[in-house]
């Protein structure tokens, strides 16, 4: 169960021009976001934890913050999302146990090799992506044969874990994920990530995260309209600008969010 702190209940006051500040990193960075097919943490948790709220509140509200990130996203690419209702299927059924179980297991976990795999895995995708120049500028509607299937729905699963557990670059593995797996080009990809992680994957993330702490029903709110605001912008640019605009974002938030969790690795190694 949510739980969401009366104004009375509220440690941390903010003033106008706070509430102004994380309005436009919300919005700015799930508008990139948006275009990427995810990285929205990379700059809004920080600014959470910096606000002052500890590590699994502030994770708890980034995540129901990134589901209207989804919303805004899918809201645009609404029309894309019917092509792939059977891949939709398989990631929420497979996917969300993978999350439910990050999320249970997350206190248990080593962040610093959590970090250190994921920030490995985001700067091989930029690298990999910078390699393929011809990676996702296209679909070509392949069926995938089962044994690649299977491997799809592990990984599916496996990235789910991570998304329960760690707030930056799991949107960027489904992208990555479905673009391979598919041969879809990357709004295709974008569109299908931010509706099953986005929306269903974080809400659920959120449910269970939120039980370890109040949430501030204040922040939350001017976080809910940067990210659905910043959401459907970025969306809406993916579709004006076409695949070169959403693979070079995705690329600079592949090598931008691979850099702050290595970072962030080295920091935990060294406490």
């Amino acid at each position: 169960m949510i739980i969401f702190t009366s104004h009375d209940q509220i440690i941390h006051e903010y003033s106008l021009y706070k509430y102004f500040l994380i309005f436009s990193i919300s919005f700015i960075s799930n508008m990139f976001s948006a275009i990427s097919g995810g990285g929205a943490g990379l700059i809004q948790l920080p600014a959470l934890i910096l606000s002052g709220l500890p590590y699994y509140q502030a994770l708890a509200t980034h995540k129901i913050a990134t589901v209207a990130l989804g919303l805004g996203g899918s809201i645009r690419n609404s029309k894309l999302l019917r092509k792939d209702v059977n891949v939709i299927c398989q990631i929420l059924i497979f996917g969300t146990p993978g999350v439910i179980l990050g999320s249970w297991i997350v206190k248990f976990l080593s962040e610093q090799f959590l970090y250190l795999i994921l920030g490995i895995l985001s700067i091989f995708l930029a690298v990999y992506s910078i390699r393929k120049k011809s990676l996702g500028m296209n679909s070509l509607n392949e069926n995938i044969k089962l044994i690649f299937k299977i491997e799809f729905i592990i990984t599916i699963f496996i990235i789910g874990i991570l998304n329960g557990s760690v707030s930056s670059g799991t949107g960027l593995l489904m992208t990555m994920l479905l673009i391979k797996s598919y041969k879809i080009d990357f709004l295709r990809a974008v569109s299908l990530t931010f509706f099953t992680v986005g929306i269903f994957w974080n809400a659920m993330g959120a449910i269970l995260l939120s039980r370890i702490g109040f949430i501030p029903i204040n922040l939350l709110l001017i976080l809910i309209s940067g990210s659905f605001t910043g959401g459907y912008l970025g969306a809406h640019l993916s579709n004006l600008k076409g695949n070169k605009l959403i693979k070079n974002t995705f690329t600079i938030v592949c090598l931008l969010v691979g850099i702050s969790l290595l970072i962030k690795s080295l920091e935990l190694f060294f406490m």
